[in-house]
């Protein structure tokens, strides 16, 4: 085209922009100008859709290329009105206003349109279900009115795919609950006919079934099984509310026990306490049972036995002592370690011939039993327990103990005596002692348990009457007789002057009757070094003299034979000169019968 006067070309020459299917140009006026009918105002926006092709003003400005967006099956697009409009379904739009477009197919925004996400359905099974919650009140895609905050389930039966409206919110999915036949559940506030839910209420749903827990409801305890008892089983049961079970009436906190064989499924009204089993007791093992009711406590053994409603097992606390002196020796339950089972019966195995004081804090009597005994305690029976001397020399509270030995037995014990001249000994002894005792006697019997330390109380009193013997005599005495000295001052003498065989102490019917001075040893060690000097240089003394004595007597035994020898040396020579004058007369005769 030829240039007009004034005319000059500015650019190049541009072929003109063909807009293709699906898409669109977003078009803005940068002055006022008359297209068509149309008034455009400076800032209009548009979109030029295609296919066609755009032919440029300079009045408009090709802001960007518009893309349609292909929603697919099972899918919506979710859009904004950027200002007030009238979309394509003729529905008036406010600026800000969120809505859902859910036809298949490519879709090209408008300018006043903005694309804020591109939305997937939930698919629905029979096993799954999807919980909302209303954000503002509207009407559903079910034609059902939402109020804001109400929540609901969205489950096959309603549709097998949803897509969740701009006014819904997903909370999560929710799994169906299945029950066997052997299985039961407690709702606890229950979705009504009306679908609110009933707020406190409690229902009771027994299997088979299969169902959806709604929007506040909840599981009491889970999913649970039937209770199945045996004919050693019980239940105990409480009930939370007045009802009628069968032809009783219950009252709110009744308790009653539903035995075996059976199974039982308890209703809402009822609440289960404990699962009870029948406990088999031997002769010899019992439980503690205490009465709700009246408070008292009572000993049950060698019975299978089944709590009543109103009865529990009772605790029976022991002191520290008794609990550890249980776990060194023969425990309630047989065993040598390992926790006490407190509402078992407390039994201990009394040894062979020993005793043993339990003491009845309610009647206020004691019992001694005689061993070999198994004792089981009362509900307000306690051990007596002993604390005796012990170690060398003997000190109080050493022995801890249930049962007594009553003998025979020795005690060793450490006194230090002095002596008249004031020498400090150290002597050990050791005393064998019995309790005489008739067992048949109950005044015997308690009589050995009057003295809470025998072994410290006879220690004592021996040692003070061996004091005051040794303190009358001097070292050498004492070193000569000890043993007549210590045995006469502890048993005494008779009339004939002759040491008794037995010491008594009446109190407690304990016997001393023997002792034994196991060493004799000065305290200071100058005395005890003077004291092995001394017996040094007499063993010294011994042995010289018994040297010399033995001397003397080889020096008279050589002396007795050479006088021996001598004299027979003399008669030898005696003899001989008999011989030789026999001799000479024969030879005298001999030669006078010769002449």
């Amino acid at each position: 085209n030829a240039e007009y006067g004034g005319e000059k070309l500015y650019g190049k020459v541009s072929p003109l922009q063909v807009v293709a299917p699906n898409t669109a140009l977003k078009l803005r006026c940068i002055r006022d100008f008359k297209d068509g009918k149309l008034h455009r105002v400076a800032g209009d926006e548009w979109n030029f859709e295609g296919p066609g092709t755009y032919i440029p003003r300079v009045e408009v400005q090709v802001v960007e290329i518009v893309k349609a967006i292909v929603i697919k099956p099972n899918q919506a697009l979710r859009l904004r009105a950027r200002k007030e409009f009238t979309d394509e379904t003729g529905q008036k739009r406010k600026a800000g206003e969120e809505w859902l477009v859910r036809d298949v197919g490519a879709f090209l925004p408008k300018v006043e349109e903005e694309v804020v996400q591109t939305l997937s359905a939930y698919v629905l099974t029979d096993k799954k279900a999807l919980h909302l919650q209303s954000t503002r009140t509207y009407v559903d895609c079910f034609g059902k009115e939402r109020k804001a905050g109400e929540e609901w389930l969205v489950t096959l039966e309603d549709a097998e795919i949803h897509i969740p409206d701009v006014y819904e919110k997903v909370i999560g999915e929710v799994k169906i609950t299945t029950l066997t036949s052997r299985q039961y559940v407690v709702v606890i506030d229950p979705v009504g006919s009306d679908g609110k839910p009933q707020m406190g209420k409690r229902e009771l749903r027994k299997g088979e079934a299969v169902f959806f827990l709604r929007p506040g409801e909840r599981l009491e305890s889970g999913i649970q099984n039937v209770h199945v008892l045996d004919s050693e089983e019980a239940l105990l049961l409480r009930a939370r509310e007045a009802f009628v079970d069968g032809e009783e009436k219950r009252k709110p906190g009744d308790r009653w026990m539903i035995y075996g064989p059976d199974d039982y499924v308890p209703p809402v009204e009822v609440e289960i306490v404990e699962k009870r089993r029948a406990i088999p007791l031997d002769e010899n093992e019992g439980i503690y049972v205490r009465d709700l009711k009246s408070g008292k406590v009572r000993l049950v053994k060698g019975q299978a036995y089944m709590l009543n409603p109103y009865e529990e097992l009772w605790e029976k606390d022991l002191p520290a002592v008794v609990e550890e002196l249980l776990s060194k020796g023969t425990g309630s339950d047989g065993k040598s370690s390992g926790a006490r089972n407190r509402t078992r019966a407390v039994t201990y195995r009394t040894p062979h011939n020993s005793a043993i004081q339990i003491y009845d804090y309610k009647a206020k009597k004691a019992r001694v039993v005689f061993g070999p005994e198994l004792v089981m305690l009362g509900p307000d029976e306690h051990f007596t327990i002993l604390s005796l001397s012990g170690d060398k020399p003997k000190r109080p509270h050493v022995i801890k103990s249930l049962h007594l030995f009553l003998g025979p037995d020795f005690t060793t014990d450490i006194v230090i005596v002095e002596t008249g001249d004031h020498a400090r000994l150290s002597l050990k002894l050791s005393y064998n002692w019995y309790f005489e005792i008739e067992k048949s006697k109950l005044g015997d019997a308690e009589k050995i348990f009057s003295v809470p330390d025998f072994v410290g109380d006879a220690c004592k009193a021996i040692a003070s009457r061996v004091r005051g013997a040794v303190a009358s005599v001097s070292f050498d005495h004492f070193h000569k007789h000890s043993a007549h000295l210590i045995r006469s001052a502890v048993f005494g003498v008779d009339s004939n002057d002759k040491i008794r065989n037995r010491f008594e102490f009446t109190s407690n019917s304990l016997v001393i009757t023997n002792i034994d001075i196991q060493s004799v040893e000065p305290v200071d060690q100058r005395t005890r070094d003077a004291l092995q000097k001394s017996v040094q240089l007499a063993i010294e003394i011994t042995t010289k003299s018994q040297e010399a004595a033995a001397r003397h007597e080889a020096e008279r035994r050589e002396q007795e034979a050479r006088g021996r020898l001598e004299r027979q040396k003399i008669n030898d020579e005696a003899e001989a000169e008999k011989a030789r004058k026999s001799l000479l007369e024969l030879q005298a005769q001999s030669a006078t019968v010769e002449a």
